[in-house]
């Protein structure tokens, strides 16, 4: 599209995930050393709306794109005999409605001992998931939590922002891991959302998760 009209923008609440601004120190996820303007330029120049790919809800959609333009790095490793002696494990809830379960993970600065290069240990992402919202959910959102963002009009007229941005190996949304899938499962009481178990995707995400992890 020209100058005027842009299909994806990078939405307020992504702006961590850029170095440029102070809110991405301290973020753990991929941060971005180009700029949000060149960022989107890149992104809406590949955008097809054929690529949109259906998220968990209708107000949410994917895009994968082959990540051939930043330095972004994986917080997923696979599980190897050099590196398990970083895995650790904790009980964690993310809030205190939610039952702690058992949750593993590498230590990143266990990782980084001995004065290894983070290059050294993450490598590249060799694909970037654009986590997408609907124009109108981003303004219901905004309007519920108070917040008077100020649009631009480019922003205004753009379908869809970028919330949230993964660097991954896999062109596809990675599986949530099977003890999130289980305590979904449980009812709202529990802090689960009583979405009923698929066995089929529940092995799915063993098959990936018994040899992969987070880095924290």
């Amino acid at each position: 599209g020209n100058a005027t009209t842009k299909n994806l923008v990078v939405d307020p609440f992504c702006f961590r995930q850029f170095s440029e601004k102070e809110s991405s120190k301290g973020y753990a996820g991929a941060v971005f050393n180009i700029s949000i303007e060149r960022f989107e330029e890149i992104v809406n120049s590949c955008y097809d709306s054929t690529d949109l790919q259906s998220g968990y809800a209708p107000f949410c959609k994917h895009i994968f794109l082959a990540n051939d333009f930043s330095d972004a790095r994986l917080n997923v490793l696979p599980i190897t005999s050099q590196n398990e002696h970083a895995l650790r494990t904790k009980y964690e809830a993310r809030n205190e409605r939610e039952l702690p379960v058992l949750t593993r993970y590498f230590d990143k600065e266990l990782l980084l001992k001995d004065g290894k290069e983070e290059s050294e240990v993450f490598p590249v992402a060799k694909y970037l998931d654009l986590i997408l919202y609907s124009r109108e959910q981003i303004e219901k959102e905004n309007a519920a939590m108070g917040k008077k963002k100020e649009y631009g009009e480019v922003e205004k007229k753009a379908p869809w922002g970028i919330v949230s941005i993964k660097a991954q190996d896999v062109d596809r949304e990675h599986p949530m891991t099977p003890i999130t899938a289980m305590r979904n499962a449980l009812g709202k009481d529990q802090g689960g959302s009583g979405v009923e178990l698929v066995r089929e995707s529940y092995m799915e995400a063993y098959e990936y998760w018994k040899d992969h992890a987070n880095v924290l």
